[in-house]
C-alpha cells in the first residue's frame, strides 16, 4: 500500500516518487511534494464592492433581479436578513420577504 498523496490535479491515487518529484501516471502531472500547500484553504465570499461575506449577514440588492417562471421582479435595494453562504453557483440561500427562499449570486448584492 502506497504512503504516497494523491495527485492535486485529477486527484488520482496511483502516484509515483521520480527523485524529489512526484508524477501522476493518469494527468502526467508532477510536482515537489513540499512545495505543496499542507491546508486547504477556505472559500471566501466577497459582495459585489469585495467585502467579505458571513453567514447572518445582511445585504441588499444593487441590480432589479427577474425571478425565473415568474413575471415578478426583486428590486434594487431589496433588504436580505440573515444570509447563508453555500457552495455552487449561487452562492446565497436566503428568504425575500414577500418573495419566498431564493438562492442569489454574490456579484448582485453589497454588505449593510
Amino acid at each position: 500500500m502506497s504512503t504516497l498523496p494523491p495527485c492535486p490535479q485529477c486527484h488520482d491515487e496511483f502516484t509515483y516518487e521520480d527523485g524529489t518529484l512526484l508524477i501522476c501516471p493518469s494527468c502526467s502531472h508532477e510536482w515537489n511534494p513540499s512545495e505543496v500547500a499542507t491546508g486547504e484553504t477556505a472559500k471566501v465570499w466577497k459582495d459585489a464592492n469585495g467585502n467579505v461575506l458571513q453567514d447572518g449577514d445582511t445585504v441588499t440588492l444593487v441590480k432589479d433581479l427577474k425571478i425565473k417562471g415568474s413575471s415578478a421582479v426583486v428590486k434594487v435595494g431589496t433588504k436580505v436578513k440573515n444570509i447563508r453562504l453555500i457552495e455552487g453557483d449561487h452562492d446565497i440561500d436566503c428568504k425575500i420577504e414577500g418573495f419566498g427562499p431564493m438562492q442569489l449570486k454574490t456579484a448582485f448584492v453589497k454588505k449593510v
